[in-house]
């Protein structure tokens, strides 16, 4: 496998889709602000939560990168459309299984069944995440493919 490759790479596309997703929310396009969402399980404090959750983001998406790295190594080729696959796999598994089981277990997020008595400060995103806005699932499906794009051409399959 890459492993330098993927060290580099990774973080580089995962800093990348982060700051996309970020400024896609600052423009409008989305209110999901996954770095908020994540860095909330550990503080309170919106402003030190969105620094935290980017940070988190950051060790998630590499371990993304690990399972693109691996898919590549076990192909034995990697190429931007097969990376694109992945990506397209990735949002899937994103949007309709983790975001919507987040409420779940995050101790600040409203679940869908939560009544007028909810102290949780978040709302859940639901299924694709529509909750945070119509957008929200092709913004962040883009970004996901060209992450794994990103990826696809960068890495090298050992």
């Amino acid at each position: 496998m890459d492993w330098d490759g993927w060290a580099l790479f990774g973080f580089v596309a995962t800093a990348a889709l982060t700051a996309s997703m970020i400024t896609a929310q600052l423009a409008g396009l989305t209110r999901l602000d996954f770095p908020l969402a994540l860095g909330t399980f550990v503080t309170e404090d919106p402003d030190r939560a969105r620094v935290v959750g980017f940070f988190l983001h950051l060790c998630v998406g590499q371990g993304f990168a690990v399972g693109y790295a691996a898919t590549f190594a076990l192909l034995h080729r990697a190429t931007w459309w097969i990376g694109a696959l992945l990506g397209i796999l990735h949002v899937g598994i994103a949007l309709t299984v983790i975001l919507p089981l987040l409420p779940g277990v995050h101790p600040h997020m409203a679940s869908q069944r939560a009544g007028p008595a909810s102290t949780a400060v978040l709302e859940p995103p639901g299924l694709f995440a529509l909750n945070y806005g119509i957008q929200t699932p092709l913004v962040t499906a883009v970004v996901h493919v060209i992450y794994g794009a990103f990826l696809g051409l960068l890495l090298h399959p050992s």
